[in-house]
């Protein structure tokens, strides 16, 4: 890494946005505030982590052009994760991949499960898995082992957001639950992001407990990044940065295995 800053830590979910810029039709959500590259910067600098992937929030649609601003402003520093449309030319691809991008994100909360065993997603799945880039899943847990197989098939590598977003955490009880355990036993391929577990209701307890049911099925840390979902959606009151550095500190207390999840694995999965 000559030239480079040495990685000391990567956050691997973070949005940035301006409520003033062209939002799509039918969001969810609309910020009513700034959140800014510099903040979240400074946040990363008082918690000792030097490196950052960007995530295309789902009200700015397929417009990437936000991120692609700060990645270019700091291409060492930053890698971000793309929406895009399944009928992307592979111009455009190749245009995001020179830029930093390095995903493709499908934020499935609230919307039906299209059949992506179909030859259309396979051919967008199979074109992102030829420049090495990912597909970022966020869905409910108790749909991912609908969903994530047929998207694996192609060969691309698929990230769970969020822990999965069990709500109230993970029930082996749940044949749903159960059957996804199974899909992360048998694909290695799929990685999962440990992050916002208050988005799904977990306490630190719960956490913990979805987070050893997660670890036994990857079949140890290899397969685990760490995102803090700044700045907190919806979630703002209730948790900051530091709270999240903290709850992985004592999610993961072994300071090796917090480098693995912190430098190691995102480091090789986002290729900083």
């Amino acid at each position: 890494m000559t030239g480079q800053t040495r990685i000391t830590g990567i956050d691997a979910h973070a949005h940035i946005f301006r409520p003033d810029l062209p939002m799509v039709e039918g969001r969810r959500y609309s910020p009513a505030y700034d959140a800014t590259l510099t903040d979240w910067f400074a946040l990363q600098d008082a918690n000792g982590l030097s490196h950052g992937v960007l995530i295309q929030p789902s009200f700015f649609g397929t417009d990437n052009s936000h991120i692609e601003t700060a990645l270019e402003a700091f291409p060492d520093r930053l890698r971000g994760i793309a929406v895009v449309d399944p009928d992307v030319s592979d111009a455009e691809l190749d245009r995001l991949h020179a830029r930093g991008f390095v995903g493709a994100r499908l934020n499935l909360v609230g919307r039906n499960i299209d059949d992506f065993a179909s030859s259309s997603w396979q051919t967008i799945f199979r074109r992102l898995a030829e420049r090495q880039w990912q597909v970022e899943i966020q869905r409910s847990f108790d749909d991912l082992a609908e969903v994530v197989p047929a998207i694996a098939m192609s060969g691309v590598t698929v990230v769970i957001d969020h822990f999965g977003l069990p709500q109230g955490g993970i029930d082996i009880a749940k044949p749903s639950h159960q059957a996804f355990l199974g899909v992360l036993r048998r694909t290695p391929s799929v990685w999962v992001k440990l992050s916002a577990p208050y988005r799904s209701g977990q306490t630190p307890e719960v956490a913990a407990h979805s987070f050893a049911l997660l670890r036994d099925a990857c079949g140890g840390i290899d397969r685990f990044v760490w995102g803090s979902d700044w700045p907190h959606t919806q979630h703002e009151r209730e948790t900051n940065y530091d709270d999240q550095v903290a709850r992985l500190r004592n999610l993961i207390p072994d300071a090796a295995e917090r480098d693995r999840v912190l430098i190691t694995n995102p480091t090789n999965l986002f290729r900083f």
